[in-house]
């Protein structure tokens, strides 16, 4: 049972049971409803919370637990149907103690079969499917998920040849793993399909529908895509809504669009996310232009973007897709950063392939594949350079084609009719050849801020 010591104001809990107060004092919730704590009290097995609905009271410690992220529901080691010679190949290509990877057993069909290099020799090991009991090996230690019995295994041989030390992810450009429907519950971000109320399309994203619905009263942005594949037990293919919504549920901050839950039924795959009101910045910069959107109103966003992205920053996630197109603005005018559907936490090892937006993307990434915040960082000055055109499309009488040789060979946009001098010297910083000079978002952030109080 979780203690006192690790639920400070702001805390994220899930309720495990129902409860219905017994005093005016106490808040009634549901099994599955998600609270967050405001304060202690003086009897440590109480604390105050705040119900999503807006409802406040005491609740008691034993009915809930902390909110977990959903980095366990994806599991990039899972790679299917694949038999026994397949897996012994893959794992000897490079053959070290404790690789592994897991398969779909082709002898005991819906169990599965983990697969562990020791001493250049791979062990297969039955993973037994039990309806009441779980997942096991020995049939002494049972989990719930694959999840758990991996992460079990990776701090303890427990039986085992060797300790679990470092997966084999499965690769292939279209691949991004299985994702396993359990985990994402048991750490409270699933959603019922029926508990949402869709009103109207309101969009079209990158991998799917957009629509406003009403999730528990509240206003919200739901993201659709249906996956040919249904699902197998809990276990889903991990499409690109997937990958957002597991990124998304390790990050919490004012000027991150928020996630809310995740719907996996039948092969359907929603994230829901809180509703911005305002629409997306280079849309609100381009209907409003320079009649309605205010110096203070620049300032603002941009501060309130580079504020997300130094969160970000500080976390290692690369968001890689950074633009106007991809900013959203509240109904009281706070920008949030939105769509990570290409984030990734750091890893200069790991190179992307695929289309990157030519006009955004830094010219060592186009090259290389490789990102970082550096990287981002060139990305954010193309997005103030956005900010202060009111939305203009970037490199203007350049063809797409010559941008990235005129970028090459030096040029850099001119400062936008009307841009403050210091806005535009910010651009010329993010924008330095050598990204080991370009600065970090957290001293972009304390400058912008800083022209931030002297605008009027």
């Amino acid at each position: 049972m979780e203690t006192s010591v690790k639920w400070g104001p702001g805390t994220e809990v899930i309720a495990r049971y129902n409860f219905k107060a017994n005093s005016e004092e106490d808040l009634t919730f549901s099994k599955g409803d998600v609270l967050t704590i405001m304060s202690a009290t003086p009897d440590p097995n109480w604390f105050k919370a705040k119900h999503a609905d807006g409802r406040e009271g005491l609740v008691p410690l034993n009915y809930l637990m902390k909110r977990g992220d959903g980095k366990a529901g994806l599991m990039l080691w899972f790679h299917g149907k694949i038999c026994r010679e397949e897996a012994e190949r893959l794992l000897l290509a490079n053959p070290s103690d404790g690789a592994f990877l897991v398969r779909e057993s082709t002898n005991y069909p819906g169990d599965y079969t983990l697969c562990v290099c020791c001493k250049s020799k791979v062990e297969h090991y039955r993973v037994i499917t039990q309806d009441q009991l779980g997942l096991t090996i020995d049939e002494e230690e049972y989990f719930e998920t694959l999840s758990q019995l991996v992460e079990h295994y990776e701090m303890d041989a427990d039986g085992l040849c060797t300790r679990l030390t470092h997966a084999l992810p499965k690769k292939g450009v279209h691949c991004n793993g299985t994702a396993d429907k359990r985990a994402f519950e048991m750490t409270g971000w699933l959603i019922k399909s029926q508990d949402i109320c869709i009103i109207e399309s309101i969009g079209k994203g990158e991998f799917g529908d957009v629509q406003l619905g009403m999730y528990k009263g509240n206003k919200v942005a739901v993201k659709t895509v249906e996956s040919p594949e249904r699902e197998k037990n809990s276990l889903v293919q991990a499409n690109p809504l997937v990958l957002e919504a597991q990124m998304m549920t390790s990050l919490r901050h004012r000027n991150l669009v928020q996630l809310l839950g995740l719907v996996m039924e039948d092969g359907l795959v929603q994230i829901v996310t809180e509703y911005m009101a305002k629409g997306s910045l280079v849309d609100y910069l381009r209907s409003r232009g320079r009649l309605h959107v205010t110096r203070k109103d620049q300032i603002n966003f941009a501060r309130d973007t580079c504020a997300g992205m130094a969160y970000l920053e500080s976390r290692h996630v690369v968001h890689r897709d950074l633009a106007a197109r991809n900013v959203l603005i509240s109904d009281d005018g706070v920008a949030k950063v939105s769509d990570f559907g290409l984030a990734k936490t750091q890893d200069a090892d790991n190179p992307d392939v695929g289309k990157f937006p030519i006009k955004w993307t830094a010219p060592e990434a186009l090259k290389t594949s490789l990102f970082s915040n550096k990287t981002d960082m060139w990305s954010f000055g193309i997005l103030l350079w956005e900010i202060y055109s009111f939305g203009r499309v970037p490199y203007p009488r350049i063809p797409l084609a010559e941008v990235v040789r005129h970028v090459d060979k030096g040029y850099r946009m001119e400062a936008p009719e009307g841009c403050p001098p210091e806005i535009y010297s910010l651009m010329q910083k993010a924008w330095h050849k050598e990204h080991d000079e370009r600065p970090t978002f957290l001293w972009m952030l304390g400058k912008l801020e800083q022209l931030q109080r002297e605008t009027t």
